[in-house]
């Protein structure tokens, strides 16, 4: 458990599109995000802080370890996040054990590096999209290597699976495998919540006010036009061994001063 008085001055978050910010402002205006959202926090308590963010769309766990933890390292962060292990979740020949490896082994080396690491667990996706139920015991199993993993390495854990709120589809964007901003707005509050970080709290649990259900025809239709606008073309770049994230870099791949206004922290002094 982190303690509440500590601050942070070096933040590198680590990931693919989630911390990338996908969901949450759009590539030609620039992305936000969570780990945007949680800099700009740690910002208005400590001015000085550093943030840098590592993460590439489309990268799974593997990857995600073997391209980003080494210049994390290099980087000498005091908090990281790490975030990892849904676009494994996808794949046919998806092994619980091996993404969870790959996760431990980089809380084992930021940890040891002196780094406050801190994850999320990943919210059952079949309350999202029905047709996602054949994903929920992957889900599950990747949260319990999640949960171990961190215990053995004081990583603290944002355990957004765990409370109703993260189900709500107004959470999520509508290619349903991104959070929305509003999403993105509650996962850095739980994380947040979970660091113990000044001004936080368990608000972000709370549900949102009640929206009528899709029923009926309306819901067919909606689950008919999310398979053709979204899983088709992601199922095509599979096929053709293309990933979204291919020939792209990080976002924001040195540690630099966090601007604590509504604009997308990854503007801030990239050039």
């Amino acid at each position: 458990m982190p303690s509440a008085d500590r601050s942070y001055l070096r933040y590198v978050a680590l990931g693919d599109s989630q911390t990338e910010g996908l969901g949450d402002g759009d590539d030609t205006t620039g992305l936000r995000g969570f780990a945007d959202r949680l800099a700009e926090q740690l910002a208005r308590h400590e001015p000085s802080v550093e943030y840098a963010n590592l993460a590439v769309r489309g990268r799974l766990a593997a990857q995600i370890h073997a391209e980003q933890l080494a210049p994390a390292l290099a980087l000498g962060p005091d908090l990281a996040t790490v975030v990892a292990g849904v676009n494994d979740l996808l794949r046919p020949r998806f092994d619980a054990d091996e993404v969870a490896g790959h996760l431990e082994a980089m809380f084992a080396a930021l940890t040891a590096r002196g780094a406050h690491v801190a994850t999320i667990t990943v919210p059952d996706p079949s309350r999202i999209s029905p047709l996602a139920r054949p994903l929920v015991p992957r889900v599950t199993a990747l949260n319990q290597r999640i949960r171990q993993a961190a215990r053995r390495h004081g990583v603290t854990v944002a355990e957004t699976a765990l409370h109703p709120v993260g189900n709500d589809p107004r959470l999520w964007s509508t290619d349903r495998l991104h959070a929305s901003s509003l999403g993105h707005q509650r996962i850095a509050a739980a994380l947040a919540h979970a660091l113990r970080l000044p001004d936080s709290d368990d608000t972000w649990t709370h549900p949102l006010p009640p929206a009528p259900p899709l029923t009926g025809w309306y819901a067919a239709g909606a689950e008919l036009r999310w398979a053709a606008g979204f899983l088709g073309p992601w199922l095509v770049r599979r096929l053709r061994g293309r990933s979204s994230g291919d020939g792209r870099i990080a976002k924001r791949p040195l540690l630099l001063p966090v601007r604590t206004d509504d604009s997308p922290t990854s503007r801030a002094d990239t050039h």
